[in-house]
């Protein structure tokens, strides 16, 4: 299945206040490498920012004025994103935003394009359970150079987080190997295309055999003759 890393920027926090994209970005994975196709495109929100979310991407209505709304470039986007699986960071945000914008211009939810999606702040959570985080936490903890990162951008932090999913993920990788690599041994084996191992016999000492014996005379006296190897031996 395919994989594609997804972000957005916003006038504000909560869609359902009126809130707008104002950025969108997507980086195709290919065979776990971050590829060079990608999607990206500034919006205008037709709508104020507030001062709030400015500070943290720097984008202002009058940057963004002549930039395409949405509903030119959504069958754009929802061609470059159908049938991939969607890895965001902290993505009932993201989701939040675009069903609304989808909403707004007639057309179904993400649901109904992308079958799955991956929340990178979920995972980071289940790993790394009361340590931060965020985007800039991980790229520390996964040494991602972010050092370019002064403000938010939804191309760079697809970017980023493309490469913080591969590092979070890489164990698993190794692990799925691990375990093909055995599967085809042991077939390989069953199928008579191996050539079975030599099994090595050891044989118990004087002193081991002696040490057995007292063992179970002990077990004998503590369970009043009820000792299951003794059982075993006269059957």
């Amino acid at each position: 299945m395919r994989q594609i890393v997804l972000d957005t920027e916003t006038t504000g926090l909560d869609p359902r206040q009126g809130h707008r994209i104002i950025e969108v970005a997507a980086i195709e994975l290919n065979g776990r490498k971050v590829s060079e196709r990608h999607f990206h495109r500034y919006l205008n929100p037709e709508r104020e920012i507030d001062a709030g979310a400015a500070e943290v991407h720097g984008l202002t209505l009058e940057r963004l004025q002549n930039e395409a709304k949405f509903a030119e470039i959504a069958p754009g986007l929802l061609e470059f994103l159908k049938g991939a699986e969607l890895i965001i960071h902290n993505a009932p945000f993201d989701i939040g935003f675009l069903n609304k914008e989808l909403e707004l211009i007639g057309m179904p939810p993400l649901s109904e394009y992308c079958p799955s999606v991956i929340d990178t702040l979920k995972l980071a959570k289940e790993l790394h359970p009361g340590k931060k985080n965020n985007l800039n936490a991980l790229c520390d903890r996964y040494q991602v150079d972010n050092s370019h990162r002064t403000l938010h951008g939804a191309l760079l932090d697809t970017e980023l987080l493309a490469e913080v999913f591969l590092a979070m993920t890489r164990g698993q990788d190794s692990l799925l190997d691990e375990e093909s690599e055995e599967q085809d041994n042991q077939a390989a084996l069953f199928a008579g295309n191996m050539p079975r191992p030599v099994l090595r016999v050891l044989q118990a000492s004087k002193e081991e055999l002696a040490a057995h014996e007292q063992q179970l005379e002990d077990i004998t006296k503590a369970s009043k003759g009820a000792c299951l190897w003794r059982t075993l031996e006269a059957s």
